[in-house]
């Protein structure tokens, strides 16, 4: 039985948030990815934002840590993000 108590949000406003991003290596996904989440947040320092290519060098994965205020505003992210044609996931 767990201890946790299911009326708790599951996250505390403001928080760093992760945001992950994957495309395809053959454009700037990294670039796409900090373009996307600066509408919603403040423009990310080089430190919060990673990039790993794909073992085969097909795919690249972009991680963006953002300094989330609310709920809507990662929902708007993921909305943005999910709905542009260059990226083929987001967690």
């Amino acid at each position: 039985m767990s201890d946790e108590n299911p009326s708790e949000p599951l996250l505390v406003f403001p928080c760093r948030f992760p945001i992950k991003a994957m495309g395809l290596a053959d454009g700037d996904i990294e670039a796409l990815v900090v373009e996307i989440v600066s509408r919603h947040a403040e423009r990310p320092v080089a430190a919060d934002v990673s990039a790993r290519l794909s073992s085969g060098g097909k795919w690249v994965s972009v991680t963006l840590t953002v300094q989330a205020e609310s709920r809507a505003q990662l929902d708007a992210i993921y909305c943005d993000l999910t709905a542009h044609q260059s990226i083929v996931w987001v967690i």
